[in-house]
């Protein structure tokens, strides 16, 4: 089984931005051996930027409502408790709690960021793979750099 977190910018590419690079994610994401977990604060996060007016603006050229990106993220998130603080702390505080869900389900964690990217090599300790795609994020070479 493959256990991912996301963060928010992977799901605007899977389904805002329609990222051609996110094909692979998304078809994981299809199969029931993929377990993508997040929590309530994730699931807000997600609404809060969809708000954002850049986003709007991007959500209307495609004639695609806010609602129905949430309604994807709710049709194949597994939602959980939020977990506890992981050992290593994100420079970006918006971003621990993709971590911190990383670090306490052994998954593999999806994310653009710069700030969780620069922490790949720490999680990786803690059996966590940083990945900017998937299925870069179950390769031994995933760990970005």
């Amino acid at each position: 089984m493959d256990v991912l977190v996301l963060d928010t910018n992977i799901v605007l590419d899977l389904w805002v931005y329609e990222d051609p690079a996110t094909e692979p994610l998304r078809a994981a994401l299809a199969e029931p051996r993929t377990v993508w977990l997040a929590t309530d604060a994730m699931r807000e996060e997600l609404a809060r930027v969809l708000a954002y007016p850049q986003i709007v603006k991007r959500l209307a050229a495609r004639a695609l409502p806010a609602g129905e990106v949430l309604a994807a993220f709710d049709r194949r998130v597994q939602i959980v408790s939020d977990a506890s603080k992981a050992p290593y702390t994100c420079k970006d505080a918006d971003d621990q709690k993709f971590i911190d869900l990383a670090v306490a389900h052994g998954a593999a964690l999806l994310s653009k960021d710069a700030h969780v990217l620069s922490m790949a090599r720490r999680l990786d300790r803690l059996g966590v793979r940083v990945s900017r795609q998937w299925p870069g994020a179950l390769s031994p070479d995933a760990v970005s750099r």
